[in-house]
């Protein structure tokens, strides 16, 4: 089983990689000097929420998928002939 953690890199970016892993994380969030102004618990708060969003998305996107896959693969009544 393989665990995510939500970490601050050596230049301030937040990351979303699997634990003990050294490769490059899975997902990066960069922000700009406009809001070096807020504190890095803040930052990694909108990380958290932006990270859970598209998550989100990307299972409903895998669902779509499923699904049309599953249309596809079924017989379109109109053209079975009995």
């Amino acid at each position: 089983m393989s665990f995510f953690e939500i970490v601050v890199l050596p230049n301030g970016d937040i990351a979303l990689k699997r634990d003990n892993d050294i490769d490059e994380p899975i997902i990066r969030i960069s922000f700009s000097k406009e809001v070096d102004g807020f504190s890095e618990e803040s930052k990694i708060n909108v990380a958290k929420a932006m990270i859970d969003a598209g998550i989100d998305l990307f299972d409903k996107m895998d669902l779509d998928i499923l699904q049309k896959k599953e249309n596809d693969q079924s017989p379109d009544i109109s053209t079975i002939i009995h």
